[in-house]
């Protein structure tokens, strides 16, 4: 279980370090090609803050177990990344996106099974 947690988390969490990095430094124009809706349905500082949600969850993935320092905190970081992505898909249909949504719900079960793996170390 524990070689999955690393293999599965470790994945996740390059992902979300792109993915919210991208969010977090990146400017609206260079956003606007891959996410429509940052910067028009959602301001420049929620995107920033989405960024900002998913690189402290990836943070969270690695950082507590690695070090053994409060390491429920990666159940905490798993399952946040989890309503994370049910809130995006939720955001995606809202505004018709049906084609967007299936990335969310895919990191969505990938972060549920993170969760589960990371109950179990």
């Amino acid at each position: 279980m524990e070689i999955a947690y690393w293999i599965v988390s470790g994945l996740l969490a390059l992902f979300y370090l792109y993915s919210g990095g991208m969010k977090m430094v990146r400017s609206q124009a260079q956003l606007a090609p891959m996410m429509a809706w940052a910067g028009t349905a959602v301001p420049m500082a929620g995107v920033r803050a989405i960024g900002l949600a998913e690189v402290l969850g990836a943070l969270g993935l690695i950082l507590p177990p690695l070090t053994g320092i409060a390491p429920v905190l990666a159940v905490a970081a798993a399952a946040g990344l989890t309503i994370l992505q049910v809130l995006g898909a939720g955001f995606h249909l809202s505004r018709g996106e049906r084609k967007d949504v299936w990335l969310n719900l895919v990191l969505a079960v990938v972060a549920a099974i993170v969760t589960w793996l990371a109950v179990a170390l």
